[in-house]
């Protein structure tokens, strides 16, 4: 048995119930608490980047973050060494996130004046990658994403439609309305129409002409029956999943790839193929 799939300790299995599964008191108390340091943490990014409070409280914003760090850093530390599939989890997308998370503290110490600003910069905004972490703590955001994921090659063809559409009302308002009235070139005319068409309006470059005004108010209404396009077909397959689904579902989310809704008696994710490995009482409650 290699070590990427261990035996686990009582202990090691008790903790990985309370870290991936959401069943248990303690598992959910663990996610509500993980929820609000990941948000606290966030918003101390966010304020940092104010320079005004930056000047003024940089140091205890520093200290903050740095405590911060070390909790999330022992919390990935923990879920490396309760989970079975350690090497799984740990070049899994939650578990590159989970890493992200708190690389950048560490780089920012270790190299604060070798590299230049703006590389300090990015390295201190990609602190910003916890908030992907929330999606990990909801399973209806996996169910979004798994229906993306399957609506993907149908929003992949809508959105070729709309650059296409977007192309043609570009060519035709700088062929009417030319460089004198803004329309410089045509990657400039093709920026009108996608503002134009999506609704935002920025009112940067405006049709002078009566012909490139009716032009412009057909692209805006077209710009409303498109944006429907989109919602409708994920809201659609969104209500198909939900239901299908039944009430005999494991509370109990992949330690790979951190998605959940599997059957009662699954023994691997049927997402990621990983091991599911769920205990014995968790099974249990989900049978009623």
């Amino acid at each position: 048995m290699n070590s990427a799939e261990r035996q686990q300790s009582p202990r090691q299995r008790h903790l990985e119930q309370i870290i991936f599964g959401t069943s248990t008191k303690a598992g959910r108390s663990f996610d509500l608490l993980l929820l609000l340091l990941i948000v606290s943490s966030v918003v101390v990014v966010m304020f940092d980047s104010i320079i005004d409070i930056h000047d003024r409280y940089g140091t205890l914003l520093q200290r903050v973050e740095v405590g911060f760090t070390l909790l999330f850093t022992a919390e990935y530390a923990l879920r490396i060494w309760c989970v079975k599939h350690r090497k799984s989890y740990m070049l899994s997308f939650w578990g590159i996130v989970d890493l992200l998370s708190i690389l950048p503290t560490y780089i920012a110490f270790l190299l604060p004046e070798a590299a230049p600003l703006l590389i300090i910069r990015l390295i201190r905004v990609m602190r910003i990658f916890r908030v992907l972490r929330l999606l990990e703590l909801f399973s209806e955001l996996n169910d979004i994403i798994e229906v993306l994921r399957k609506t993907s090659r149908a929003i992949f063809v809508f959105f070729l439609m709309v650059m296409i559409i977007v192309v043609v009302f570009g060519c035709v308002l700088y062929v009417i309305e030319g460089p004198e009235h803004g329309f410089t070139s045509i990657p400039m005319s093709i920026y009108w129409a996608v503002v134009t068409i999506t609704t935002v309006g920025y009112g940067d470059m405006i049709p002078q002409t009566g012909l490139g005004r009716t032009l412009a108010a057909f692209g805006m209404l077209v710009g409303y029956s498109i944006l429907a396009v989109p919602t409708a077909i994920i809201t659609t397959k969104l209500w198909e999943r939900l239901n299908r689904r039944n009430n005999d579902r494991l509370q109990w989310n992949c330690p790979v790839c951190a998605l959940g809704d599997h059957s009662v008696d699954a023994q691997f994710c049927k997402h990621c193929g990983a091991q599911l490995d769920v205990p014995d009482d968790v099974r249990q409650q989900a049978q009623g």
